[in-house]
C-alpha cells in the first residue's frame, strides 16, 4: 500500500503517469464518472482549509465515490484528547482512502503508520503539501508544455511556505531548471532546502529582494502570501506583508509567455487588475488541482476507468 506524504514519495515516472491520467480525465471526464463507485474518501482536516478540502471532495465525487470527514479539530475527538494514531486506526476501518491536513509537521506520517488504507498528506504545518505540488506540476505541464529548461521565480514567503519547498524539491529533478528566489531577508528560503535541493544538485539559482529587477527573466512566477499565522511577532508581519505585490504595471516588465501561479488563498499580493491578464493562471491552477487529485485517488486505490 502506498501513501503520499512528501512529493518525493512519487518517482518522476509516477508523476508522469499521474499527469497523463489527469490529462485524460480533463479530456474525457464522463469516462471516469464511476471509477470509484462504492469507494469512500475520509477527509480529516485538523486545520481549517477551504480549497484543498473541497478539491479532494469534488475529486472523489467526480469519480462516483463518497466522502465523509470533518473540517476542523474542534469537531473531532481530538478535542477530547484522542491521539492521531487512534483516530486514524478507527477512521481507516470506515473508508478506503484518507486525506489528512494537520498543523503539526509529521502528523500525516504518523497517521500512515496506523492506517489500514492509503493516506494522502493534505498539508502538515510548514512541512509538506504534495497534492498542491502535483497541482503545480500539472499546471506547468499544461501551460508551458514541459518541466525542463524553465526559469522559475518564487516570490514572497519562502521561509515558511510549504508549497514553495515542495515545488523546489519536485522541480529540482528536471534538467535545465533555474530558480530565482525573491523575498525579504527575513523570509529567505531556509538553508537546508537550498543546500539539499539546489546547491547539492548544482542547480543554477539567484536571490533577489526586488521583484521588479528579475521578473523579466522568468518563465514562471510563483507568488505566495505572507502568512500571518507563521509569524511569532505581529509587528514583523505588518512590516513585511505588503513587501511584494504583483501589479499590472509589474506585469508589463514580464515576458509575454510568462505565467503567474499562486497556491491560493490570495490576500493582496496579486492585484485584482492582474486577473484579466491571460498569463494569470492561478484560477485555472485551482481547477487543475481537482483533476490531479482524481488521478492520485485512482492510482492509490488501484482502480481504472
Amino acid at each position: 500500500m502506498k501513501n503520499v506524504i512528501n512529493i518525493l514519495d512519487l518517482t518522476v515516472e509516477e508523476i508522469d503517469e499521474l499527469v497523463a491520467l489527469a490529462d485524460d480525465i480533463i479530456a474525457c471526464p464522463e469516462k471516469y464518472q464511476e471509477a470509484c463507485k462504492h469507494k469512500i474518501l475520509a477527509t480529516l482536516f485538523f486545520e481549517p482549509s477551504t480549497r484543498t478540502r473541497l478539491s479532494f471532495e469534488s475529486a472523489m465525487l467526480g469519480l462516483g465515490g463518497s466522502v465523509l470527514g470533518f473540517s476542523e479539530a474542534g469537531s473531532s475527538s481530538a478535542a477530547k484528547g484522542e491521539s492521531i494514531a487512534d483516530t486514524v486506526a478507527v477512521v481507516s476501518s470506515y473508508a478506503d482512502i484518507i486525506a489528512m491536513r494537520h498543523p503539526k509537521e509529521g502528523a500525516p506520517l504518523v497517521a500512515s503508520m496506523h492506517s489500514a488504507v492509503p493516506v494522502i498528506n493534505a498539508g502538515d504545518g510548514g512541512h509538506y503539501h504534495p497534492t498542491q505540488t502535483l497541482t503545480d506540476l500539472l499546471t506547468i505541464h499544461h501551460e508551458k508544455g514541459r518541466f525542463d529548461n524553465l526559469t522559475i521565480g518564487l516570490c514572497g514567503d519562502l521561509k515558511f511556505g510549504r508549497t514553495v519547498h515542495s515545488l523546489i524539491e519536485a522541480m529540482s529533478r528536471y534538467e535545465g531548471v533555474k530558480f530565482v528566489l525573491i523575498s525579504p531577508e527575513e523570509l529567505k528560503l531556509p538553508s537546508f532546502v537550498k543546500q539539499e535541493y539546489i546547491k547539492d544538485k548544482h542547480i543554477e539559482y539567484c536571490q533577489s529582494t526586488s521583484l521588479d529587477d528579475v521578473i523579466g527573466e522568468l518563465d514562471i512566477l510563483y507568488m505566495t502570501r505572507v502568512q500571518r499565522e507563521r509569524f511569532f511577532n505581529e509587528e514583523d508581519y505588518l512590516r513585511l506583508k505588503d513587501s511584494y505585490i504583483l501589479t499590472a504595471e509589474k506585469m508589463r516588465l514580464a515576458r509575454p509567455d510568462m505565467i503567474v501561479m499562486h497556491p491560493l488563498p490570495r490576500v493582496n499580493e496579486i492585484s485584482t487588475a492582474v486577473d484579466s491578464d491571460p498569463r494569470a493562471c492561478y484560477f485555472r491552477q485551482a481547477r487543475y488541482g481537482r483533476y490531479i487529485r482524481m488521478a492520485l485517488i485512482m492510482k492509490l486505490l488501484g482502480v481504472r476507468a
